[in-house]
């Protein structure tokens, strides 16, 4: 049925003569209502005005005959496969700030925590028999309340006791913790703020490092803290 109405459908734009009909053509009865309604069927008309049309019938085309023996076409050639572009994106961490107590408990603040490191003098005891003076030390008195000699120094007592005397120096720092990022980016505002108030008040060659430090607090709030 696909297939007839697929003629009906052709018939409609082809005029409408009877020519002879063969064995391969297709009778189609195109029949007119009373009231003008048209209809395409392959059996005569019941009612009304009836026209006849033959058609060929469609034919499958001829079947394509393939050799063996024919040269096989030619390989198609390998499509250039592109290397995808990669691209490396380095984000540089936030700088951290470190809080550091130095012995007598001041506070301040460091890049590093280093925590100021240097060299204090290292004290030993000895001990001295009686009568010994012993050798003259310069510079300051040791910790222990050893009484002071003659000379630009310090002599041990005469009488036989320990003392204390140099033995060396020993590298010391003060303790240091890392601050986390909001508190570092809070004290830099704050920084900021007291950089500016001394600017109004400051010399002239003062100004140039306070507008130093500026540039320096600006550029690091503006990477690590306004995100």
């Amino acid at each position: 049925m696909t297939l007839l109405r697929a003629t009906f459908s052709l018939c409609l734009l082809l005029p409408w003569t009877a020519p002879a009909a063969g064995a391969e053509d297709v009778r189609v009865y195109r029949c007119v209502a009373s009231n003008g309604a048209v209809a395409l069927q392959d059996t005569p008309c019941n009612s009304g005005r009836q026209q006849v049309r033959d058609l060929q019938r469609p034919r499958d085309p001829a079947p394509r005959v393939v050799r063996s023996d024919a040269t096989p076409p030619p390989p198609s050639e390998t499509p250039v496969i592109r290397e995808r572009e990669v691209r490396h994106v380095y984000i540089q961490p936030p700088q951290p700030m470190y809080e550091c107590v130095s012995d007598d408990g001041r506070r301040y603040t460091s890049d590093n925590n280093e925590g100021n490191p240097r060299w204090v003098p290292l004290w030993t005891s000895i001990w001295l028999p009686h009568g010994h003076r012993g050798p003259a030390y310069p510079g300051p008195r040791p910790a222990v309340g050893t009484p002071i000699g003659e000379g630009a120094g310090y002599r041990p007592p005469s009488v036989g006791m320990g003392v204390q005397v140099p033995a060396g120096s020993v590298l010391v720092r003060d303790s240091c913790h890392a601050l986390p990022p909001q508190e570092v980016c809070a004290r830099l505002r704050d920084r900021r703020w007291e950089l500016d108030r001394r600017y109004n008040s400051a010399l002239q060659s003062e100004r140039t490092a306070i507008s130093n430090e500026q540039r320096g607090i600006d550029a690091r709030l503006s990477r690590d803290c306004e995100r």
